[in-house]
Order: C-alpha cells, then structure tokens, then sequence
C-alpha cells in the first residue's frame, strides 16, 4: 500500500470509530468544525482587506475555537453523568448527548452569524431571510436550551 492510501484508511478508520462512538453528535461536530474554519478563513481575509491582520488575534481566535470545543465536552460529560446517574437509580432515559447536542448546535449557529458578519463587513452582499433565519435560529436554540434547564 502506498502512503495515500494508508492515509486515507487511517482517516477512514478514525471517522468511522469517533461516528460510532459519538453517534448523532459526530454530524454536528462536522458541520462545526467546517464552520470554524470558514469562519477563520473569512475573519482573516476581514481584517486582511481591512490592513489589521495581527498574528495575536489570529491565534486569540483559534484560542476561542478551541474553547468552544471544550464547552462542547463538558456538556457532554454533563450528558453523560446525568444519563449514568439516572440508570444508577434505575431510571433509563433513551436520551443522546441532550446537552451536547444543543451547545454544538449553539456554536453553529454562532460560526455562522459572525461568517455572515465578516462577509458583510467584506463586501459581499447577503439575502436578508438569511441573517434574519439564523438570528430566529439562535433565538430558538437559547429559549430550548434555558427551557431545558428549568424542567
């Protein structure tokens, strides 16, 4: 086998062991990490076109990006040890990365309004229904996810 098709094997393996093991949250995480970079990519060429491209706050977002990833995993260990729990006490809930679930789609919606924000402030023109859907977006995932706390 040559290199490239090790790689590619080695990648497949790795998908397809973190897909079964994360179940319904691997998508989502997919479609953050995909947002992120774009997200990165368009801040960068913001401030770039805009003559403020810093190395300092390149690496300061990256350092954010991160950050929201741990946040992702603390509410899915939240996930975890409230699932546990609850089984421990006999109760069997037949609920998935509930938590988990809700902040990674959180961030998305997030990636995507400031996305949205670097491309507006580069120029290109966006549809209105669009910023005003992601907004109603990020309104219904924090009004779910303050509801979900309180019962």
């Amino acid at each position: 086998m040559d290199k490239n098709s090790v790689l590619k094997l080695t990648l497949a393996a790795i998908g397809g062991g973190l897909t079964a093991y994360f179940g319904m949250i691997a998508v989502p995480i997919a479609v953050l990490a995909a947002a992120m970079l774009i997200d990165y990519a368009s801040g960068m060429t913001k401030a770039w076109l805009a003559g403020e491209l810093s190395s300092r706050v390149g690496l300061r977002g990256i350092v954010k990006k991160v950050g929201s990833l741990a946040v992702i995993c603390v509410a899915a260990i939240v996930d975890w040890l409230m699932i546990s729990g609850l089984q421990r006490v006999g109760i069997t809930l037949r609920l998935d990365y509930c938590f988990g679930l809700i902040v990674t789609i959180w961030f998305i919606i997030n990636e995507c309004i400031s996305i949205l924000e670097n491309l507006a402030a580069i120029g290109v023109p966006l549809p209105r229904f669009l910023t005003a859907m992601i907004q109603r977006l990020a309104a219904v995932v924090d009004e779910k996810g303050d509801n979900s706390t309180k019962e």
